[in-house]
C-alpha cells in the first residue's frame, strides 16, 4: 500500500481526526467502524473512504482514478474482477460522455492486470505498447463519444486526473 492514501476528507473530517489525535496514515490501519465512530460519517462515506483506500493500492493509480471508479459504482477491487480492461475502458468513456486520453486506458489495463496478478512492479505506462496494438487491431467501439475530453467542460477534472498521474 502507498505510504499515505488520499482520502479527500472534508474540512470537517479533517477537524474530527485532528481533536482526536488521528492522523490520515493512522487512519490505513483502522477498522471501518472505528474511523465511523472517529468522523461520525455515514456508512455511504465509510464505503467511499474504504474504496479509495482499496483502488489507491494499485502502483501509479492515484485518487482521482479512485474516485472515477466510485463515480461509477465500483466499490471494490472484487467488483472489477473478470472484467477486461477494454469493456471498463469502453464503459468509462461512455460515463464521462467524452473519449479519453490514451493513457487512461493503459491505466485500466493495470487495473486488471493487477486484479489477476497483484503488484508485480508494473506501472499503466507499461501497456502502452498492448494498448496500440489492441486499438490498431480492433479500433473503438461504434457508440464511442465523438467529442474529446479537452472539449467539454469535464475538462478540469480529467486534466486534474491525468496530472495525478
Amino acid at each position: 500500500m502507498k505510504k499515505t492514501v488520499d482520502y479527500k476528507l472534508t474540512a470537517a473530517e479533517k477537524q474530527a481526526l485532528k481533536a482526536q489525535r488521528i492522523t490520515q496514515k493512522q487512519m490505513q490501519e483502522m477498522a471501518p467502524d472505528e474511523v465511523a465512530a472517529a468522523l461520525q460519517a455515514s456508512s455511504e462515506r465509510i464505503r467511499e473512504l474504504q474504496a479509495l483506500a482499496e483502488f489507491q493500492r494499485i502502483p501509479s493509480l492515484g485518487v482521482n482514478f479512485a474516485e472515477e471508479l466510485i463515480a461509477q459504482g465500483y466499490y471494490s477491487l472484487e467488483q472489477l474482477r473478470g472484467r477486461t480492461a477494454v469493456e471498463l475502458f469502453d464503459a468509462f468513456e461512455r460515463h464521462a460522455g467524452v473519449w479519453a486520453d490514451p493513457c487512461v486506458e493503459d491505466s485500466y489495463r493495470l487495473l486488471v492486470h493487477f486484479i489477476k496478478h497483484g503488484d508485480t512492479g508494473k506501472r499503466w505506462w507499461d501497456f502502452t505498447a498492448e494498448r496500440k496494438a489492441y486499438r490498431a487491431r480492433y479500433g473503438f467501439p461504434a457508440n464511442r463519444p465523438s467529442k474529446a475530453w479537452y472539449e467539454t467542460e469535464a475538462y478540469p477534472k480529467m486534466k486534474a486526473y491525468l496530472q495525478s498521474k
